[in-house]
């Protein structure tokens, strides 16, 4: 591929290295997120709390890493990818020792501080992406950010799996052991990984400047805020399995972690196999609007399953169904946001489609908890099946106010 003149060509035995040690580091924090999502419910459980108190728990998380992250995005910008991916792996690696101590003594309010730690130093998976760009040359930058994407989706995979077995040694076990893959990675990147910045690394590639996007320039744009919406109501739905699916499946079927943590584990794996090795032909012979709705039908199905499930192979058909929907909308979503902006903006109106993801974060695991505990364990589900009925007709709304615009996602891409 050529090179224009003006941007410097990165070895590429530095490109390598640097994708190599990204993967690894994305990969082992995941994991460690992994290893304690799934059995999250049930540490709250056991120290007394409800399924409102784990939803206001994960808000907290969500609330901080919204303030934080943009904080940390822009110090990277300034001290460089390095010292903020290490940062946020010292605070995982603590969150994560505070975790266990907690299930330990059975304090919620240490509990609360660990994960509020965790939200607070949130910036690896941002920081290990920007270090990933800063080295590759814009062609094959989405090629390189994949290699976020699959460590991310492997992770997601074994984490649960790993922590269901843990657990039976008790129940600190799983966070203890997620503070320890993370600072394996606070290691290897101490002693291996080099500084990406441009300003503060001379063979990585530098960066195009990017406008600042405001909401409201963002909004402006057609098409945007429908994307936006999409954004917020997508992650309103997937926040449910995180509070409630687990005490649904207890108090159905009797499960425990063992048996949750493995449907959390297929859910991943149908996220990494569709992201991973399928979206590429999906996106070649279909439209990206036409795959949208796919992906929404899926999840809504997916959670409906859950919601309505009498036996326990409705929870496996439903995890097979959600994960290939969120597979296929989140890598679709960003390509169409991606799209509308153009390049001028597409920096910033990306950024501001996360946080909407973010704001649901913040607002679903609540709204979860409480429909949980105060109607029964299928209505935070069923509240899931109305955000995608919504989502579906948002979907529509924007396909009938652009008809010309269906190009492939691959088009999209950046």
């Amino acid at each position: 591929m050529d090179v224009p003149t003006s941007v410097p060509v990165v070895p590429l035995t530095l490109q390598r290295r640097v994708r190599a040690l990204v993967f690894l580091t994305v990969f082992l924090d995941l994991v460690g997120f992994g290893l304690i999502i799934p059995l999250l419910p049930f540490y709250v459980e056991s120290m007394g709390g409800s399924a409102t108190t784990a939803g206001v728990l994960l808000a907290l998380f969500s609330s901080a890493q919204l303030v934080a992250t943009p904080v940390l995005g822009r110090l990277s910008d300034r001290v460089g990818r390095r010292p903020v991916i290490l940062l946020s792996l010292l605070g995982n690696a603590l969150s994560m020792a505070l975790f266990a101590y907690s299930t330990y003594v059975h304090l919620l309010p240490v509990l609360f501080v660990s994960r509020l730690l965790a939200g607070a130093t949130a910036g690896n998976l941002a920081a290990c992406s920007a270090a990933v760009a800063d080295v590759t040359e814009p062609g094959a930058r989405a090629a390189g950010l994949g290699r976020v994407g699959a460590g991310i989706g492997l992770g997601m995979v074994l984490g649960p799996v790993i922590g269901s077995q843990l657990h039976v040694w008790g129940e600190w076990a799983p966070p203890l052991a997620a503070a320890v893959f993370a600072a394996a990675a606070l290691l290897g990147v101490f002693f291996l990984f080099p500084e990406t910045h441009p300003r503060h690394a001379p063979h990585a590639t530098p960066m195009p400047e990017r406008r600042r996007v405001s909401l409201i320039q963002a909004l402006a744009q057609p098409g945007i805020a429908p994307v936006l919406a999409l954004f917020f109501l997508t992650f309103i739905g997937m926040t449910n399995l995180q509070v409630s699916l687990g005490l649904l499946a207890q108090e159905r079927f009797g499960w425990s972690g063992r048996e949750v943590g493995r449907l959390f584990a297929l859910l991943g794996l149908m996220s990494f196999v569709l992201q991973g090795f399928a979206i590429d032909w999906l996106t070649r012979v279909a439209r990206s609007l036409t795959l949208v709705v796919l992906g929404i039908v899926l999840m809504g199905a997916g959670l409906a399953c859950i919601a309505l499930a009498a036996q326990p192979a409705w929870l496996v058909v439903a995890m097979v169904l959600v994960g290939t929907g969120m597979g296929m909308l989140q890598p679709v979503l960003a390509s169409l946001a991606s799209a509308l902006a153009g390049p001028e903006l597409q920096g910033g109106v990306l950024g501001i489609a996360q946080s909407a993801g973010g704001l649901a974060r913040v607002v679903g695991p609540v709204w979860s908890g409480f429909l949980y505990s105060r109607f029964h364990p299928g209505a935070p589900f069923l509240s899931g099946v109305a955000a995608a009925g919504v989502s579906l007709l948002v979907a529509m709304a924007l396909w009938r106010s652009h008809p010309g615009m269906r190009p492939p996602v691959s088009s999209a891409k950046t």
